[in-house]
């Protein structure tokens, strides 16, 4: 029984260890800053399913929605400013691009959401090369789950990863495409699509999102306003793919106007 007791000992800070990259501004962070020269472009497109603004409540409202509503999908587009848009309770959005994503060195994107270091609001990520199958970054959630945060409480950024919004506004949650699972239906050299899908903050079962592991995510809940879950902001394209010799059909002719040019 002693030996039991020291080896649980020895494996409980382990287990509650703070494992990964701290917040914006600290030594070892991977925020990302808006005006980073990494970032070549930003998403173009966007369609956004909005959650509700309390999950544990579906009961339909006096003005017949009770879904979010703040943001217009388009505030997501482009390089980020003050604007957003709400997606609620599991709500998401699907990004696309003018070209698409490749698995270059390092990082590869990063998801911007309008959050500080005492207020965070998380969502998982997703990538898709054909707009049909989407692949969820492996994520990891290192929060306690005994006591629910509450309303304006917050998860710490050293104890998440591959979670969007563990960084504060302006600084993007980076992603590399090599994180995720092999597939033969994912091209990580064509990456088309992303997906933001938003964290239910729960520790309640009925209602938790969990992570990879298993975990219940602990994190602002319930958010009963307008603005409430993740408001994303933009997703900036570190890698992208470029027009290069291959990318024409040498069995076609090229006209070249005026000639001689």
């Amino acid at each position: 029984m002693k030996k039991l007791t020291l080896l649980l000992l020895a494996f409980c800070p382990f287990a509650h260890s703070q494992s990964y990259p701290p917040e914006a501004g600290t030594a070892g962070s991977t925020a990302v800053f808006k005006d980073s020269p990494s970032f070549v472009s930003w998403a173009t497109g966007i369609s956004v399913t909005r959650g509700y603004v309390n999950i544990s409540n579906t009961t339909v409202t006096a003005g017949g929605s009770n879904l979010a509503t703040s943001g217009d999908p388009s505030n997501a587009l482009g390089f980020p400013d003050t604007n957003t848009v709400s997606l609620g309770d599991g709500g998401s959005a699907i990004l696309t691009f003018s070209s698409p994503i490749i698995d270059g060195a390092g990082f590869d994107f990063a998801v911007f959401e309008n959050g500080g270091p005492a207020y965070l609001e998380l969502a998982f990520v997703e990538a898709s090369s054909d707009g049909i199958n989407f692949f969820r970054f492996p994520s990891h959630s290192q929060t306690q789950t005994a006591t629910q945060i509450g309303t304006f409480g917050t998860p710490s950024a050293t104890y998440l990863n591959n979670l969007a919004g563990k960084y504060a506004s302006e600084y993007g949650t980076p992603f590399d495409i090599a994180e995720l699972p092999d597939n033969p239906l994912l091209d990580k050299q064509n990456i088309t699509h992303v997906k933001v899908v938003d964290v239910v903050g729960s520790i309640n079962p009925a209602y938790a999102s969990y992570d990879s592991f298993g975990n219940a995510v602990n994190e602002s809940f319930p958010t009963p306003f307008a603005s409430c879950g993740f408001d994303l902001q933009a997703v900036g394209v570190i890698n992208q793919a470029t027009l290069g010799t291959g990318n024409f059909d040498r069995g076609k002719s090229i006209a070249i106007y005026p000639n001689p040019a």
